[in-house]
C-alpha cells in the first residue's frame, strides 16, 4: 500500500494519519483502506504479548483467532505489543520473525493488514528491524494477503470516518525503563531526547483528538492505564496522558475505547457513560496467579489466561467479546452510541 491521501470509489473508506514524531520533527501520512462490507460494518481482532516462537500456547491461541477470524470475516488484525520475546528482534534478517509470526499466524482469514505498537520486550531489541520494509517483503514471499505489517514505536495511526483508532507509543512514558532499566538494554534511539519526545506525542495526539469527527474514537496503547494485572498501572500514563483522553466535548467523552496489552490477561474495567478499559495480553504466557484489588462495580471481567478480543463497529454500536484459548466466550458487552452506554450479554 503507497503512502498518501487514497481515494477509493467506495461508500466509505479510512484513513490512517501517521504522525512522526523524532525530536521536535512531526509529519502527518495517510493510508486509505476500504470498507468492504456492505452494510458499512467493520470486524477486528485485538491482542497482545505473544511472540514466543509458538510456545505458551501461543499456537493454539492463534488457531483459535484463524476460526473466529473466518466466522466474523474480519477486516484486520491489532497487536498491543510485545511482539518478540524476549528481546525483540536483533535484526532484520531475525529468524524469529518467522518462528513467532509468519509460521504462526497462517490461517487464511488471518492474512489480513496487521497494525501494532511496540511493548517494553520489543524496545530491548533493535527497534528499527520492526519498521524494516525487509520485513514486509519476507512477509509477501510467504503469506502474500498480507500486504504491510504495521510496527511502530512513534506513530499514531488514524482511521477516519466512522471510527478513528490512534496508535500511541507508552513505552517512553514509564521512567523506570531509564532510570533502573535492571539488566536490560532498550533501543532508545528514535526516542531521545525523552521529555521532548512525549511533548511531542502528547501534544499531536491532543490536537488531532479535538480535530476528529469520527463516530467512535479508540486508543491503543501497550500499557494500562485502569488494570488489576500483576503490573498494576502506569502512574505516568494516568498522570499525562489520561487527562488527554478525559476531556469532553458536548458534555460526550472524546474517546470511548482504550485497548492495550502489558499484563498477560483479559480484562475490561468501566463505569457507564466513561472511558472503557480492555486489556487483551492474553497472546502466549500466562496464568501470573494474581489479580490486585478493583472496585467490582468496575471491573466486568479479569481473566487470567491465554486469549484475544474481538471488536465489531458500526455508526451506532461497538461490540468487544473476549474469548478464551478453545473459542469460548468468556465475557460480552457493547457500546451504544445514542445513549452512550453500555450493557453486558
Amino acid at each position: 500500500m503507497k503512502m498518501g491521501v487514497l481515494t477509493f470509489s467506495v461508500r466509505l473508506m479510512f484513513l490512517i494519519l501517521c504522525i512522526f514524531i523524532n525530536g521536535s520533527f512531526s509529519k502527518l501520512e495517510r493510508l486509505g483502506h476500504p470498507v468492504t462490507k456492505s452494510d458499512g460494518s467493520l470486524d477486528i481482532l485485538v491482542f497482545g504479548d505473544w511472540g514466543r516462537k509458538g510456545g505458551f500456547n501461543q499456537s493454539l491461541v492463534a488457531h483459535q483467532m484463524g476460526i473466529v477470524g473466518e466466522q466474523l470475516d474480519i477486516d484486520f488484525v491489532i497487536s498491543v505489543g510485545d511482539n518478540f520475546y524476549d528481546d525483540g528482534l536483533k535484526g532484520d534478517t531475525d529468524t524469529s520473525f518467522e518462528a513467532s509470526f509468519s509460521h504462526i499466524y497462517t490461517h487464511p482469514s488471518l492474512q489480513k493488514q496487521w497494525y501494532s505498537v511496540l511493548g517494553n520486550h520489543d524496545y530491548r531489541g533493535n527497534v528499527s528491524a520492526q519498521l524494516s520494509q525487509v520485513l514486509t517483503k519476507r512477509l509477501e514471499m510467504v503469506l502474500s494477503q498480507i500486504f504491510c505489517l504495521m510496527l511502530s514505536p512513534r506513530l499514531i495511526y488514524t482511521f477516519f470516518g466512522m471510527v478513528e483508532f490512534f496508535f500511541v507509543d507508552t513505552n517512553p512514558f514509564v521512567k523506570k525503563y531509564f532510570t533502573d532499566p535492571e539488566d536490560h538494554t532498550y533501543d532508545w534511539s528514535n526516542v531521545l531526547p525523552r521529555k521532548k519526545y512525549i511533548y511531542n506525542l502528547l501534544h499531536d495526539l491532543d490536537l488531532e483528538i479535538k480535530k476528529s469527527r469520527a463516530t467512535w474514537k479508540f486508543v491503543v496503547g501497550h500499557h494500562g492505564i485502569k488494570t488489576a494485572g500483576q503490573h498494576g498501572v502506569a502512574q505516568e500514563l494516568v498522570d499525562q496522558l489520561l487527562p488527554i483522553l478525559e476531556l469532553k466535548i458536548f458534555l460526550e467523552n472524546k474517546v470511548d475505547l482504550y485497548i492495550n496489552g502489558h499484563d498477560h490477561c483479559l480484562q475490561h474495567i468501566g463505569s457507564e457513560g466513561e472511558i472503557q478499559f480492555l486489556t487483551s495480553g492474553g497472546g502466549s504466557k500466562a496464568w501470573r496467579g494474581d489479580i490486585q484489588p478493583w472496585d467490582p462495580k468496575e471491573l466486568k471481567l479479569y481473566y487470567d489466561g491465554q486469549g484475544f478480543m474481538s471488536l465489531r463497529i458500526t455508526h451506532s454500536e461497538v461490540k468487544f467479546v473476549f474469548y478464551d484459548i478453545s473459542g469460548n466466550v468468556l465475557h460480552q458487552s457493547r457500546l451504544s452510541k445514542k445513549s452512550k452506554t453500555f450493557g453486558l450479554f
